[in-house]
């Protein structure tokens, strides 16, 4: 019988390699997965790339994460924002690397890699810095910069409610990037706020098959 629940962050979060690229849910703090997160701090795995929407506020979560030194490089769009000490002291120092990606490329860059799909070409980016380095053509006159696509060893989600078979739904904006995260990593990790019989099909956003192990939030706070 199917049954992907686990019964603790740390059976959620084992077999989690050094090197790993982790692609992190959330927009912000809105639909980060911020149990599994520290669960991920005492799991121990360091030298990560984490891809996420932006860099982490304060010293929790993300932050927090980088603070210890477990993260070798962060992929995001919005590295410096209120709050963002924590990145701003570590690449300031040179202890952190960061690569930055306009934002709908790095969510298609992430929707790809779950697609099957290697490389596209966008006219973001076209003539500017962050097309150094990378194949351009011209498509109907214009020039068009060719992005891979972006998987991950490890995808942390938030769901709002997720069943046994981890079919997932989503409460509003916590939506954002966890769909497409769930769907390119090679080992998808969900915590959910509700565990339920069955997702209802019609409420079902990433399916299954998507998702290796969930961990419903009521086991663990309850």
């Amino acid at each position: 019988m199917i049954n992907k629940y686990v019964s603790s962050i740390a059976e959620a979060l084992s077999g989690v390699a050094d090197g790993s690229t982790v692609l992190l849910g959330g927009f912000g703090s809105v639909g980060q997965p911020d149990l599994l997160i520290e669960g991920l701090i005492e799991q121990g795995a360091k030298d990560l790339t984490v891809v996420a929407n932006n860099a982490g506020t304060g010293r929790t979560g993300l932050a927090a994460l980088m603070e210890l030194g477990r993260v070798r490089k962060i992929i995001c769009s919005f590295p410096r924002s209120a709050g963002s000490v924590v990145f701003e002291e570590l690449y300031k120092a040179g202890k952190l690397e960061l690569e930055i990606v306009p934002q709908g490329t790095l969510a298609e860059r992430i929707r790809a890699a779950g697609a099957g799909i290697p490389a596209f070409f966008t006219p973001t980016a076209a003539g500017t810095k962050l097309a150094q380095g990378k194949e351009v053509r011209e498509f109907n006159g214009k020039p068009h910069v060719m992005e891979l696509a972006l998987p991950g060893d490890l995808a942390l989600v938030e769901a709002w409610q997720a069943d046994r078979w981890g079919n997932l739904s989503y409460n509003q904006s916590g939506r954002n990037f966890n769909p497409i995260m769930a769907m390119a990593g090679k080992l998808t990790v969900v915590q959910a706020h509700h565990a339920v019989d069955a997702v209802d099909p019609e409420l079902v956003v990433t399916p299954g098959i998507f998702v290796d192990r969930v961990l419903p939030l009521a086991d663990v706070q309850g």
